[in-house]
């Protein structure tokens, strides 16, 4: 009788036992210790924790914006602990998308403009980057704002066109910090409405917060304390009812 082997499939992230430490005084400050974890392609995931948790220094290594000072780090099969910045950089811009707090959108600029810079720096013809912003804001249902720059925006609508600045790239899974941080609780709805109906499309979204509230709208949510993980639980994640405006592109 024949064998069948199934195929196993890869973590989309995975870390083991990083660490990272920053010189202090005649020593050093282990800010994460031996952190060891997993994301799936298609993952919902808040990683949670108070000030000093380690939290911030966890989403810069997931997000290549900074290297574990040991332990390895393999994102989509491929070991990035120890790649060059420009390598980072790389990652960065073919991989993963950011969504802020403060937005980080440009104030002179239109909406198309801040959404199309990603792939400027990714040398895509300027034909193709527009094509692509004018799709990525109609996506999120700003199809009728492309000429609009930030100071004619409510705060929601600049999140969303970080969050279409962030899909522009067509990346593997979105890091959202603090999303909703600078926006009222009914904008938080909506804008989590957004992440949800973009997670329900096959988006991996890793939301990175303090928030309890931000955190329920995840299925799965991972605790830190002092580096270290010391909770890692799934639940049902708390639907948004409110519709989001986000328009489905194939």
């Amino acid at each position: 009788m024949a064998e069948c082997s199934a195929k196993i499939e890869q973590p989309l992230i995975l870390l083991e036992r990083v660490t990272k430490s920053y010189p202090l005084g005649a020593g050093w400050l282990r800010v994460l210790d031996e952190v060891s974890l997993s994301i799936n392609t298609g993952e919902s995931v808040a990683i949670m924790g108070a000030s000093g948790s380690g939290k911030s220094t966890l989403m810069n290594v997931l997000g290549c914006l900074d290297r574990p000072t040991t332990g390895r780090y393999m994102l989509q099969g491929r070991e990035v602990s120890h790649l060059s910045r420009a390598e980072l950089a790389r990652v960065r811009n073919e991989l993963i998308g950011f969504v802020f707090q403060n937005f980080n959108l440009l104030a002179r600029t239109s909406a198309l403009e801040n959404v199309e810079l990603p792939l400027v720096y990714a040398g895509v013809p300027r034909k193709e980057r527009l094509a692509r912003a004018r799709v990525a804001l109609e996506r999120v249902g700003l199809g009728e704002r492309l000429g609009h720059p930030p100071s004619k925006l409510s705060g929601g609508q600049q999140q969303r066109v970080a969050i279409a600045r962030a899909l522009v790239s067509r990346p593997r899974f979105l890091l959202a910090d603090e999303p909703t941080g600078n926006l009222d609780s009914r904008t938080s709805g909506s804008i989590m409405a957004l992440f949800q109906e973009l997670h329900a499309g096959g988006l991996t979204v890793v939301y990175v917060t303090h928030e309890p509230d931000i955190a329920r709208y995840a299925s799965r949510v991972i605790t830190l304390r002092d580096g270290r993980i010391v909770r890692d639980v799934m639940q049902d994640p708390l639907l948004v009812s409110e519709p989001s405006g986000l328009t489905r592109v194939a």
